[in-house]
């Protein structure tokens, strides 16, 4: 989206009766959305609108076209729509809708993404989805999987069409992704057998077999002449963030605020590192340096971690303990009602991040919320002792804190609590990712784990929130080498070898996505410190009501917040 003042959201509305201000936009809003699903029934399905996963679109010009002129509609009828006699929260609806159809129109027109980027064409998770929902019986599933199944070779024929002048790392990392999409083949296979369909399925799972690995080989003829390069430059990165983030701030302002923010944890940190060098390392005279005297200490600290078989069941033993202290110190409302499963991270989703929560669509909100874990399982013994180090006895406290209470997971629960549709289905990244990262702060702000060691290791795994705005911006603008951006992850942030290795092909095969958390949480904090400034301030009265908005863009919540 253009970036466009929102401050005059939160304004009071002309005094109309509530329904009048309600039934209208109301009843546009529901149908634009009944529009889009037919448009795009993939969206459709990751929402939790099963009806209509029979309905199969191909990566096709043809498509493009179809959800051009749609999206170029809407986006004239949603402007035309007077705000004055919207409430608040329709206001902000609004402004989602319309940022969301010229996000999509520059993404297909301008970033064209689908051309370049062939792990874009990847049909696993609304197969796996409707596969594994229980929204009806398993006959009734695989009557709606047969549809797709089928449609495979001509989704693979028009991907393969589309791309033209890919990147290398983006042709790798969809080779790498295609045999979990004949994973969950595999699954259908296995309950169709179950369910005495496997006659039925047998031609249709071969033919889409057959399809992934004709996709596999063209690409790999590709790589040789896959050259666009990833980094996205600073023409495309600006307008980017001004579509995925929405924040106050251009990117390269939030890149400026950042650096500033790096300077104040790693001053803190250096003092804090100081203080414990003697019962830590002893007495060896520290050195000057202040990488080097905090890199020692966190090094010698996180040799204390779980042990590497017992990782995801350590995660999932945690998440109990999380609830009962949110619950305990009554920092914010918590829903017993609505289940969270840690599980392994399935196989074709692997290869961008070690662990994301999976929630419902936002008409299932009743559905399971996944936390996906990737094991260490297939890491060589060095490997595996890398990434335990990385999320040793501290930090994977902070990583579950992040991911699940009262971060992701608590938050998704009270954003499917929200009146509103709109902002539940595209909900603004910032600031769901600013919300876990102050969700952070909020913890050891009460005490959790107090000892000087969480001290030190939350000011590292703060500081790697930071540095994910620094790295990401310095790559894709200023042209960060790898050497350097392994330098800075490591010495300068801290991280082990095998996570910066892993954060260094994150931000190859993504872009802007990194800079959400610290964008997200430095509005959010900033919006509480304004608020505590004002009498009568209780934090769990502003933990709840922040949330209440649902997944709005933190500029939209801060000026209706602040209005009062």
């Amino acid at each position: 989206m253009r970036r466009r003042d929102f401050t005059a959201f939160g304004l009071s509305a002309v005094a109309l009766p509530a329904f009048a201000q309600d039934a209208g936009f109301g009843k546009l809003t529901d149908k634009f959305l009944e529009a889009l699903w037919r448009q795009d029934p993939d969206a459709a399905v990751a929402a939790g609108r099963f009806e209509f996963a029979q309905q199969v679109t191909l990566p096709s010009n043809a498509q493009r076209e179809r959800m051009r002129a749609f999206l170029t509609q809407w986006q004239a009828e949603f402007e035309r729509q007077p705000e004055a006699a919207l409430n608040t929260s329709q206001r902000m609806d609004r402004a989602v809708l319309i940022a969301k159809i010229q996000s999509d129109l520059w993404r297909l027109d301008t970033l064209r993404e689908w051309s370049w980027n062939p792990a874009e064409h990847n049909p696993a998770a609304p197969l796996d989805l409707l596969l594994n929902t229980d929204y009806a019986p398993l006959a009734a599933r695989l009557a709606a999987l047969k549809p797709r199944i089928a449609a495979l070779p001509a989704y693979y024929r028009a991907a393969r069409t589309s791309l033209a002048g890919v990147t290398r790392e983006h042709t790798e990392l969809a080779i790498q992704q295609a045999p979990g999409v004949l994973s969950v083949l595999d699954d259908i296979a296995k309950r169709a057998a179950e369910a005495g369909q496997a006659v039925a399925f047998k031609a249709p799972l071969n033919q889409a077999r057959a399809a992934v690995s004709s996709y596999v080989g063209h690409l790999k003829q590709l790589l040789p002449t896959a050259r666009r390069p990833f980094r996205l430059g600073a023409t495309l990165y600006e307008p980017k963030f001004a579509h995925d983030i929405q924040s106050a701030r251009t990117a390269r302002e939030t890149y400026e605020l950042a650096q500033q923010r790096r300077e104040e944890v790693l001053a803190s940190m250096q003092t804090q590192a100081a203080a414990l060098w003697p019962t830590v390392i002893g007495s060896e005279a520290p050195p000057t340096d202040r990488f080097a005297l905090i890199g020692r200490v966190i090094a010698k600290l996180s040799e204390r971690h779980v042990a590497r078989e017992r990782f995801v069941d350590e995660i999932r033993a945690q998440i109990p303990q999380l609830e009962a202290w949110v619950r305990e110190h009554d920092l914010l409302s918590q829903d017993a009602s609505k289940p969270l499963a840690v599980r392994e991270t399935p196989e074709y989703q692997r290869g961008v991040a070690g662990a994301s929560i999976e929630a419902p669509g936002a008409y299932r909100p009743q559905d399971r919320t996944y936390y996906n874990v990737t094991p260490l399982d297939d890491l060589t013994p060095a490997e595996a002792e890398s990434s335990l180090r990385e999320y040793n006895h501290w930090i994977l406290q902070i990583l579950n804190i992040h991911e699940a209470i009262p971060g992701h997971y608590t938050q998704l629960v009270h954003a499917n609590r929200a009146p509103s549709k709109v902002k539940a289905l595209f909900g603004n990244g910032a600031m769901v990712e600013g919300w876990a990262v102050y969700g952070e702060r909020m913890m050891i702000e009460s005490g959790y784990g107090a000892s000087p060691e969480m001290t030190l290791m939350y000011g590292k795994w703060h500081l790697r929130s930071v540095t994910n705005t620094v790295l990401d911006y310095s790559v894709h603008v200023l042209g960060m080498s790898e050497a350097d951006a392994l330098d800075l992850l490591t010495r300068q942030a801290f991280q082990t070898e095998r996570e910066a290795k892993e954060k260094w092909r994150r931000v190859q095969l993504s872009s802007v996505q990194l800079t959400s958390y610290f964008s997200g949480y430095s509005e959010i904090f900033a919006l509480r410190e304004a608020l505590k400034a004002k009498p009568g301030f209780n934090l769990k009265a502003f933990h709840e009501q922040f949330l209440s908005y649902g997944n709005a863009p933190v500029r939209l919540i801060a000026a209706d917040m602040l209005k009062a």
